[in-house]
């Protein structure tokens, strides 16, 4: 998908509307077949004994949105007391592993977060449950309430598979207290590429680096490639690593690393440790960190948020999650009377006010950002006007992977960028090439 203001996207109720949740990986699944089809036939229901409950599971891969989901899933079981919702949490790569090994054993979660990564892949292969008629039937989903250019990333040949739980966008994360200790103002919305170089090499001294410019494409160069004017892929299905845009964003963000202003590191646990341990003066991380942020002490009294910095345009990555349902659940009627909660005006308004994420429902903006009064969070959703949707196809998973390691032997300087910039584009294509 060709880059687009996430105006453009989301038209219409767009205004109204907060951004959150993504995948917490370095970059997608490793998992790249597909699995084992099943039939698109409904389920039967499976009727439980008399005065036993139903027991769903509920699949994610956050543990710091457990917590809120929780205390949500209760309030659902207090006005559905025949049904018990178990929440099991894995962690990202390892949660498309386990999904992976369940559509292959017919025993999938009974309801599970989808990622745009791999929604195609598991709904063309009828892995997910078709909730079309369901949604049209309901008084509490109304796909206009949800931003459009989420409906439409869980929407396969007019089909929907998944309800948009929640958006994102990507903040700067930055040590307030060594700024102030430096003597240099806080980002804003007006700070540009230069300025954070700068503070970036002021910063960098006794053992602590000034930014961390991570091989994170999300929560990392992504973002620069926009605000560069460059792309990832095009509306006709081309890579835009080769774009001369997109490889001097890359070589201004992996610059960082060669100039030893960033560390050079990979691991998602690693970089929040490094913001953790005062080790790192600025990072780039997405709103679903907001939580874990929040409880850590260091950070809860150090640390700060802000708007990205801009170069040709500002721009922030945008992507949000969704609820799915698995084809061949036994207990079909009570998972959907679960999503159905989950996505109702009640369920995603106390998924804000909860600050488990900000939630795809319209309005809820603002009770998200009154969750949490420990940081300026209001500087995520003041991206909306101008945030990109992640990139995408229907083999995201596939190209993004191989992309990465294209790319890795430019961080680790054997490479030049511009080399390694133009061999993603040739692995890239040649996945592209491949899709259906």
């Amino acid at each position: 998908m060709k880059k687009k203001s996430l105006a453009a996207v989301l038209s219409i109720s767009l205004a109204a509307f907060a951004l959150s949740a993504c995948g917490n990986g370095n970059n997608s699944s490793n998992s790249t077949a597909a699995p084992s089809p099943t039939t698109a036939a409904e389920p039967a229901a499976a009727q439980p004994a008399s005065g036993e409950k139903v027991e769903l599971t509920y699949a994610i891969w956050d543990s710091n949105q457990e917590k809120g989901l929780r205390t949500i899933a209760d309030e659902f079981e207090a006005k559905n007391p025949d049904i018990k919702v178990n929440i099991e949490v894995t962690g990202w790569s390892d949660y498309w592993t386990m999904l992976e090994a369940g559509a292959t054993g017919g025993s999938l979660p009974d309801v599970f977060w989808m990622h745009s990564n791999e929604i195609y892949r598991y709904a063309s292969n009828d892995m997910l449950l078709d909730l079309t008629d369901r949604i049209g039937k309901s008084a509490e989903v109304k796909l206009e309430n949800y931003p459009e250019g989420l409906n439409q990333i869980y929407n396969l040949n007019g089909k929907q598979y998944a309800v948009p739980k929640d958006f994102d966008t990507i903040g700067l994360w930055y040590n307030k207290t060594l700024f102030d200790q430096a003597g240099i103002q806080h980002p804003d919305e007006n700070w540009t590429w230069d300025d954070l170089k700068q503070a970036a090499k002021a910063l960098t001294k006794d053992g602590v680096y000034g930014f961390l410019a991570p091989l994170h494409n999300q929560e990392g160069y992504y973002n620069f490639v926009y605000q560069n004017g460059g792309t990832i892929i095009t509306t006709d299905k081309k890579s835009g690593y080769d774009d001369p845009k997109t490889i001097e964003a890359l070589d201004f963000y992996i610059g960082l690393v060669r100039e030893g202003l960033s560390p050079e590191v990979y691991g998602d646990a690693e970089r929040a440790d490094l913001l953790k341990n005062g080790k790192a003066a600025m990072g780039l991380f997405g709103s679903w960190n907001l939580s874990g942020f929040t409880e850590n002490e260091y950070m809860a009294k150090n640390f700060d948020v802000a708007v990205l910095p801009k170069k040709e345009k500002q721009a922030s990555i945008y992507n949000g999650l969704g609820n799915a349902i698995d084809a061949k659940t036994k207990h079909p009627e009570e998972a959907w009377k679960l999503v159905e909660y989950l996505s109702s005006k009640t369920g995603q308004e106390r998924q804000a006010e909860l600050g488990v994420a900000i939630s795809a429902y319209k309005g809820a903006a603002d009770l998200w950002i009154s969750s949490n009064k420990n940081f300026n969070i209001k500087a995520f959703v003041d991206m909306v006007d101008y945030g990109v949707i992640r990139p995408y196809s229907n083999t995201t998973a596939v190209w993004e992977d191989k992309a990465y390691e294209a790319l890795k032997p430019a961080f680790s300087g054997k490479v030049p960028v511009e080399e390694a910039a133009k061999n993603a584009a040739k692995v890239m294509n040649e996945s592209l090439a491949e899709e259906k």
